[in-house]
């Protein structure tokens, strides 16, 4: 086990966690960002091109796609790579975590590790995160995949409370095992799928250093509110997966996205929720690979 990951890691009892986890490494990014590198967290495997890039959704971590992950990889090369802020990378207690500064650190992470086009795979906020990224930076992003993507919702309520000291309650809130329980059942269309093992994938990186102050800094932004007049910009080609059970979302803003972005597919996925690359991994490769090779 790598040792910048929490202990609790050694927990995990799911086969595609503990691969994921296995696979996890760091490397120093140099951004304009901060004087130092900042060091990030990232999963690759595979070795044919195009490069598929996973982005988590908010709060997350690169765990998030260990099911996903293996299927594409053993068409694509695929990295999973946690945004500035979040998951295992490292928190810089000299940057306010802005959407800008996420989509700074993650195309000097792209022109670092990748260097050329790549097909960007996003997952609820991470895809707003991609919106964003493919807007600012369109030379890098060849295709990309939305899944049940953020981009037209308000960002959260809780926003409201981070000022001091109810920014410390409101992420403290966020901590509380039995809310982050709550969470998951109603992402999920399938309870079953609220295991032991997933509730600690999506707990460890509470763990790191700076959570609290990131989550914070992040909330009190405003994420991603700006994005919505901007999202009929985007001209790449688009693949937008949507649970038809998303409890989170809803399902309206997949028609929206189809709607506004002129070169889009829409496919539901159907009996699931929010998270359609873990409760449909392998609905959810299967239509990815097919729009990637298209």
């Amino acid at each position: 086990m790598a040792e910048f990951l929490p202990a609790a890691i050694t927990q995990l009892t799911e086969p595609e966690s503990i691969e994921l986890v296995r696979l996890i490494e760091r490397s120093p990014i140099s951004t304009p960002l901060l004087p130092e590198p900042i060091t990030t967290a990232f999963v690759r495997q595979g070795t044919q091109t195009p490069n598929l890039v996973l982005l988590h959704g908010f709060d997350s971590s690169l765990l998030e796609f260990r099911r996903l992950f293996p299927r594409l990889a053993a068409r694509y090369t695929t990295w999973a790579i946690d945004l500035l802020g979040f998951g295992f990378s490292d928190r810089p207690r000299q940057t306010n975590l802005t959407p800008d500064a996420i989509k700074t650190h993650l195309y000097y992470t792209w022109k670092s590790l990748i260097g050329e086009p790549m097909v960007l795979v996003a997952a609820s906020m991470g895809g707003a995160a991609a919106i964003d990224f493919a807007l600012t930076y369109p030379e890098a992003v060849h295709k990309l995949v939305l899944i049940d993507s953020a981009g037209f919702a308000a960002g959260p309520n809780i926003s409201r409370f981070m000022i001091p000291p109810l920014g410390y309650l409101a992420a403290e809130f966020l901590r509380n095992p039995r809310v982050r329980r709550s969470v998951s059942f109603k992402a999920y269309y399938d309870p079953k799928f609220v295991t032991p093992d997933a509730e600690l994938c999506g707990s460890l990186h509470l763990a790191c250093d700076r959570w609290r102050e990131t989550i914070i800094s992040f909330t009190k932004s405003g994420g991603y509110n700006f994005l919505s007049d901007k999202i009929s910009q985007i001209t790449c080609p688009t693949l937008i997966l949507w649970g038809e059970n998303d409890q989170i979302l809803g399902t309206k803003d997949a028609q929206r996205f189809a709607a506004k972005i002129a070169a889009s597919q829409l496919v539901w996925v159907p009996e699931c929720g929010h998270i359609p690359h873990l409760e449909k991994p392998q609905f959810t490769a299967e239509q990815i690979l097919q729009f990637v090779g298209g």
